[in-house]
Order: C-alpha cells, then structure tokens, then sequence
C-alpha cells in the first residue's frame, strides 16, 4: 500500500492552513512581478458567512473585509467592530441610493460608485452626516450590459463629476471581468484608467485570477472562495 500523502480539498482545511496557502501565493505572485507583499492588501469577501468563521480570519489578523449588501454587512458588523475597531470593511456589491445612509455607517470603502444618481446621493448624505467612506469607482471593462459599472470612455467625465460637482474623494478604481475572457486584458486596462485619471488603488482580482491581477498592480484583491470555500447561499445571523 502506498504512503503517499495527498493535499487536503480546500474545504477541509483550517481558517488558519487556507490563510497561510493564499499568503504564501500573494507573496510568490508580488516578487514575480517586482513588487513587496505589502503593495498588496487581502479583502477577505465574508459575505453570506456566519459571525463565526469571520472570528477566526480576525483572531488571525484579517483586518480587512468584503460584503455585497448593505442590509448582511448591517446584521454581522457592528458587533464585530465594536470588538475589532481597526477593521476596514468593503462594500463590493451594489449600492441602492436609499441605502447609502447606511452605507456610509457601515463601510470604510464603498467600491461600487457607477452613476451620477449615486454620487449625488452620496454627496448629499456625506453633507448631512458629516463624513464620507472613501470611493473606488467601478468600471465595467467589458461593457457587459447586465453588469454595473462605468463605460472605460465615460470614465474620465464620470470622474470629474464626481470631484468637481460632487466634490467625493475618488480614491481608485474595481473592475469585474467577464467571465469568458482573459482578466489580464481587463485589469491592464483598469491599471491604465486609474493612471489617466490620477488615483492609486486598484481593486481587481478573486480566487481565480488574483495572482494575474497581482501583475497588473493590483492594490487590493478580493478573496472569498479561497478562504471560506464555496458559498452556501445564505447567512447566519448570530444570536443577540
């Protein structure tokens, strides 16, 4: 009979062996392309999962988070940041115009900014509430129709607006690439957008193509999968 040992599936192994597997991988990815490790900051993506398997990416240092809707991110973060105030918390789902107020109680960096309605919006509630996340403007590299996002032709106008009539501090840019295409495509062009118009932060990359997005100067990557497995759909709200 064979000794050999084989490598566990993801989804058996710890919190702990998953998050020094992508660490050691985002190092690799960030020598290779001339860069430190700390050019490069992990976004957990948490959403849909319990306050339990979060506890235990911050018990190990994870300090910053993902979630793709306003009301989940409502029902797990407060409590979690009351514990672990130098949490920086995404929001990487679309923003609705009657949430932002929320939104902007919540959230550290709302990365889906993708229409003049919502930067109004955003204004607005900045001005009332006295202060403002900061703001990735999201591309839709591919002009997908189904997609949200900004136009890469309409970008430059878009930002302007957003600074000169909305006076927003548009700190960088997030792009989700189709599906059927080469990501290294898209995120050169969103490294060249965020140079045009003049921000540092690049948001770009999941479990799948991280590495690639590495390449093309990825400042943060947002990585759900590779971390808490595959998504089970639902969240679990923790008990009072």
């Amino acid at each position: 009979m064979s000794s050999k040992k084989t490598a566990p599936p993801l989804g058996d192994t710890s919190p702990a062996e998953k998050l020094a597997a992508v660490d050691a991988r985002i190092l690799t990815a960030a020598k290779a392309a001339g860069r430190r490790r700390t050019d490069v900051t992990l976004v957990a993506i948490s959403k849909t999962k319990p306050v339990e398997q979060i506890t235990a990416f911050l018990n190990m240092g994870v300090r910053h988070f993902g979630e793709n809707r306003v009301q989940e991110a409502a029902e797990k973060w407060p409590g979690l940041k009351t514990k672990h105030s130098d949490v920086e918390l995404h929001l990487v789902g679309p923003l609705q115009t009657n949430k932002v107020e929320q939104a902007i109680g919540l959230f550290d960096v709302i990365e889906t900014l993708d229409r003049p309605k919502l930067a109004g919006a955003l204004a607005r509630a900045g001005q009332k509430l006295g202060a403002l996340p900061a703001l990735y403007i999201q591309v839709n590299t591919g002009e997908e129709p189904q997609k949200a996002g900004i136009a890469p032709s309409q970008l430059e106008a878009f930002a302007a607006q957003c600074r000169n009539e909305f006076d927003l501090p548009i700190l960088g840019l997030m792009c989700l690439p189709p599906a059927d295409q080469p990501a290294a495509e898209h995120f050169a062009v969103l490294s060249d957008l965020a140079a045009r118009i003049g921000v540092a932060k690049l948001s770009m990359g999941m479990s799948g193509d991280f590495e690639t997005a590495i390449a093309h100067g990825a400042t943060h990557i947002r990585l759900g999968t590779q971390l808490f497995g595959a998504r089970d759909g639902k969240i679990v709200t923790p008990s009072p």
